[in-house]
Formats: structure tokens, C-alpha cells, sequence
């Protein structure tokens, strides 16, 4: 498939394009490679054609054309334009593409789609490391050398006359991808739709930073085998890659969101997100998120949804399809005893927020007063919040404001129910660490009050070590009195309880703050009603008032 690139360049020397045209260079560094005598290296294969100068003074040309209009003196100014249009690989044997025809389809393009502008044209037969695929670089000064006819992808009328900028807009780029497309169907060549969004967006910046990560992966690994040790890690993975492939994984599996962002939290860590109909994804080694514009369409909202869907009726029709087979009765009591402990630890309730906001009371608000611009500002806001409370009560199918006030009533009591479960699981937690410090402190000393009995005179031995024994009474003392004359539990069994303990009050964590946050938004959306409504000004500002304690 062909695909055209683009880079714009703010380096006043335009001879370094030209230079790297013509003389091989490292693909990491892009400095060129130098022979013994410190030399550059021509290219082995290269076609090189120029339009509205010559060739090899095309440097001293374009610097010409910018005194003359004063253009390009500012280091910010984009200087050059570079186009890359690579072909296929396997349209170098399939399709019979050779380096002559591939630069006289550079040539035409660049005639057709950069008319007026001194420009460079140049074949490479090799490609990003030995890959073969034919590419032509299109090289123009970003200043325009003729008048040439209005195109309908010149976004401005100046756009076409001599002493003006090459100018890419989105529009003009659309137009450049569509006409690579038509020139690759014209020739038999290996194309797809550029002008569709990839399903997996690897970017530019991405693609070197995979290169060069695995390069030094492969090198680190080669000094481990050297050394005898077995490398764990052979595949290089980005950020972005990691993601993708996560998410790919959870959504194989996932029947809603909720579900795919439990998978995703549990088992890779990543944090997952949904702002104004936007997915978004947090790499559990940043701080901030990805979108999953960024990583693809595959990863956005559409195709998310759509795989839930399809993956819920897939398991609803297995389950139609499949009967559960009858299992004796010793067999289910064998795979009960044999259940993990796991089950003991309740599954947090799953929130994601929305980004539902307060309609604010115009007459209450003093800047809306003192400033109509900001008061006009605000109704639109209001306007917006009033259509997305109205949406958010229809998705969430509640008929009446009935429904609505019992739901939100539900919701306030599983919150409450929540804290206190988080509070008794807290509490039980220090006891146990109550109990481990004593346990510890009885276990240390232990041998000091047997040696103290096993002593002949007592009271010597007591004012020699009255610390520790008194440690030792103490811990004793309380762990008798938590024990409530039952035996002592050993140091593991403690241990264990309190692995149990910190892992049901994480979940109990999670689940009381989505619980909040959840019953916050219904609060949220209970004002705004009002406000649609009507309601008294003093009752929304006693709801504000709750949902800030």
C-alpha cells in the first residue's frame, strides 16, 4: 500500500535536503555515513530530478527567491515542505515497480500538486532498513516562484500567486492522499483507503521509538545471553502498543463497559475512562491519558461498543446452545471444598463518571450580573448541562421523577452502607495489627520469663530483666483479653487474616468511592431538575450543600 507522509522543516540550510537525498545516512541519527577518509557515501540507487531550478543549486536558488520576496528570515518560518510517498513493498515484484517509473510518478505528482514552487524530486530503491520499498521524497521551498491557476484545494486566493506560502490544510492533505490513491489504482499498484481512519493509528514519533527501543532491547539481551542468563523480555512494547494490545485482550471478553474496565484495571492496571463520549486510557507508568482517538478507531467508542454487544449475544446463545451437565452430588461437594477463598472478598460496585455538571442560577451568580458576555456564557452552558441531564435520565430509563428520587434514596443508603463496611473492616484491620505487635512482643520474650522461672533467685533475676519481663506481662495480659479465653492464634494465621483484611478494604475503598461519586452525580442531576423545574433556590443550595459534605 502507498502511503504519502508529511514533515515541515524550520532549517534554513536547504542543502541538508539535498545532501541527504543524494549520500546515505543513519536511519536513527539522520547524520550522514562517512567513509575512512571521512567522506560521505553516495546512495547506492537514487534518481534525482528537480522542478523550476536546477538540481544541485537548488539550495542557493531558493535562498535567492526568499531575499528577493523577504521570506523565511524568522527561525520560526517554515523553510522546506517534504513529502514521502512509499509504495508497497511487494509492489516492487508483483507489480513490476522500478525505480525510473516510480520517479516519473513522483515527477507527475509533484507537477500536478505543487505547481509553481522549486522543488527536488528523488527515488530510494532501499527503504527503512533494507525493507525495499520504493519511496520518492518531494522536497519544495515553502515559497511560491510562479503564478500558476486557482486550485479547489488552495484555501485562500493568494495561495496561487508568486512571493506567498505553501499553506497545508486539511482540506489540501485530503486532497494529496486521494490523489495518491488515484495514482496507485491507475497503476495496477497496492493501495487502501488513506482518507479512512486507521483502525490501529501508529504514528511517526511511535514507529522510531519502537525502532530504537528494541534495537537496544535486542543488545541488552544479547550481553545477558553472553553472561548465561535467559532474557524474560524479547518484544519491545510502547506505551501506546501496550494499551492497544490490553485492550484488545479485555474487549475480547468484556459484555459493557464496566465489565472491560474492570479487566482492564484488574489485570493491566490501566485506568479506564469515558469523558463526553470519549474512551480514554491511563498507562499505569503516566500521569496523563491517552485517547483512544490517539490509539485507533478499534479503541474508541463505536467499535467498543459494538464488540460488547456482539460478545454478550454470543455468550447468551452458548448458553441456550449448552446444557449443564448433571454432576453428582459428591462431585459438587468436592468442588465446593475446593472453591478458593477468593469468592469471601465482594466485587466493588463499578462507576464511571460523567462529566454532568450544576446548572448555575443566573440570579444568584454576581460575575453573570457584572458582565453580559459571561452571563451569555453561562446560558449556554446551562443549555448544555439542561440536554444532558434530560439525556441522562432517559439512557438510565427512568420513568418518573418517582424513580428518579427512590433510586437516588437507594443510592444514598448503599453509600451509607458502604462507609460503614469500610469502617468495620478498618477497625478489625487494627486489631489485628493490635494482635501481631503483641504476638510479636509475647514470642520475644517469651524465653526471658521461662528462663525467670527456671532462676533460683528470682528477685535478682526479675530487677535484671524487669523490662522485658514487663513486656512480656503486658503482651501477654492483652492478647488474653482479645483472645476472651480462647486459644491464641499463631503469627500466620494473623498474617493471613490481615492479607484478607487489606484486601477486602481496598475493594470496600473502591466501592464506597464509586458509590459517592454516584450518588454525587444523582445529586447533581436532582438539581439540575429542579432548576428545569423551578424549584426554589434555597433547596438547591441545601443540595449543593450535601453533596459537599
Amino acid at each position: 500500500m502507498a502511503v504519502i507522509k508529511h514533515i515541515a522543516s524550520k532549517n534554513a540550510d536547504y542543502g541538508e535536503s539535498e545532501r541527504y537525498l543524494i549520500f546515505q545516512h543513519n536511519e536513527y541519527t539522520q547524520k550522514p555515513i562517512l567513509d575512512n577518509e571521512g567522506h560521505m557515501i553516495l546512495r547506492d540507487e537514487y534518481y534525482l530530478d528537480s522542478l523550476n531550478c536546477e538540481p544541485f543549486t537548488f539550495a542557493s536558488e531558493c535562498q535567492e527567491l526568499n531575499s528577493y520576496y523577504h521570506k523565511n528570515k524568522n527561525f520560526n518560518e517554515i523553510k522546506s515542505h517534504h513529502y514521502i510517498i512509499s509504495f508497497d513493498p511487494k509492489d516492487k515484484e508483483e507489480c513490476g515497480l522500478t525505480g525510473e517509473r516510480a520517479q516519473q510518478l513522483g515527477l507527475t505528482f509533484a507537477k500536478k500538486n505543487f505547481p509553481g514552487h522549486q522543488a527536488l524530486v528523488c527515488t530510494h530503491t532501499d527503504g527503512h532498513n533494507e525493507s525495499g520499498n520504493i519511496h520518492v521524497h518531494i522536497v519544495i521551498n515553502s515559497l511560491r516562484k510562479y503564478d500558476v491557476p486557482q486550485e479547489p484545494y488552495m484555501e485562500f486566493d493568494c495561495e496561487s500567486k508568486a512571493g506567498y506560502k505553501h499553506h497545508l490544510s486539511t482540506a489540501y492533505l485530503a486532497h494529496l492522499k486521494q490523489d495518491v490513491m488515484d495514482m496507485c489504482q491507475k497503476e495496477g499498484l497496492h493501495q487502501v483507503d488513506l482518507l479512512s481512519p486507521a483502525e490501529r493509528k501508529i504514528t511517526e514519533k511511535e514507529y522510531w521509538a519502537q525502532r530504537r527501543g528494541q534495537e537496544k532491547l535486542d543488545k541488552l539481551n544479547q550481553k545477558m545471553l553472553e553472561d548465561g542468563i535467559t532474557p524474560k523480555e524479547t518484544r519491545y512494547q510502547t506505551e501506546k502498543q501496550f494499551l492497544r494490545d490490553a485492550i484488545d485482550d479485555a474487549a475480547s471478553t468484556a459484555r459493557s463497559p464496566e465489565e472491560f474496565a474492570k479487566i482492564l484495571d484488574k489485570k493491566y492496571h490501566i485506568i479506564f475512562k469515558i469523558s463526553r463520549s470519549r474512551y480514554s486510557y491511563l498507562h499505569p507508568g503516566r500521569k496523563k491519558y491517552i485517547t483512544g482517538r490517539n490509539l485507533g478507531t478499534r479503541y474508541e467508542e463505536d467499535f467498543l461498543l459494538q464488540t460488547f454487544k456482539e460478545n454478550a449475544k454470543s455468550l447468551s446463545d452458548r448458553k441456550m446452545e449448552i446444557k449443564e451437565p448433571q454432576v453428582p452430588n459428591a462431585t459438587k461437594d468436592c468442588q465446593t471444598t475446593l472453591a478458593p477463598d477468593t469468592f469471601d472478598i465482594p466485587v466493588p460496585f463499578i462507576f464511571i463518571k460523567s462529566d454532568l455538571r450544576l446548572v448555575i442560577d443566573l440570579q444568584t451568580c454576581i460575575k453573570a450580573q457584572q458582565s453580559e458576555a459571561y452571563a451569555q456564557k453561562v446560558k449556554l452552558s446551562n443549555l448544555k448541562q439542561m440536554a444532558q441531564t434530560v439525556a441522562y435520565i432517559q439512557e438510565h430509563g427512568y420513568d418518573s421523577l418517582e424513580d428518579f428520587h427512590t433510586a437516588l434514596d437507594q443510592a444514598s443508603d448503599q453509600t451509607s452502607a458502604a462507609r460503614k463496611s469500610l469502617k468495620d473492616t478498618e477497625q478489625q484491620l487494627k486489631d489485628v495489627n493490635e494482635q501481631i505487635h503483641f504476638t510479636g512482643q509475647y514470642l520475644a520474650y517469651k524465653n526471658v520469663y521461662a528462663d525467670y522461672r527456671k532462676s533460683r533467685n528470682k528477685d535478682k533475676f526479675y530487677e535484671e530483666h524487669r523490662a522485658e519481663l514487663s513486656l512480656y506481662d503486658t503482651a501477654l495480659r492483652t492478647l488474653k483479653e482479645k483472645s476472651a479465653g480462647n486459644k491464641l492464634p499463631s503469627m500466620k494465621a494473623l498474617y493471613a487474616e490481615k492479607d484478607r483484611l487489606i484486601e477486602l478494604r481496598d475493594t470496600q475503598r473502591e466501592d464506597f468511592s464509586n458509590r459517592r461519586d454516584y450518588e454525587r452525580e444523582l445529586r447533581t442531576v436532582s438539581a439540575n431538575i429542579d432548576m428545569i423545574l423551578g424549584k426554589s433556590h434555597e433547596q438547591e443550595q441545601q443540595i449543593e450543600k450535601e453533596q459537599n459534605l
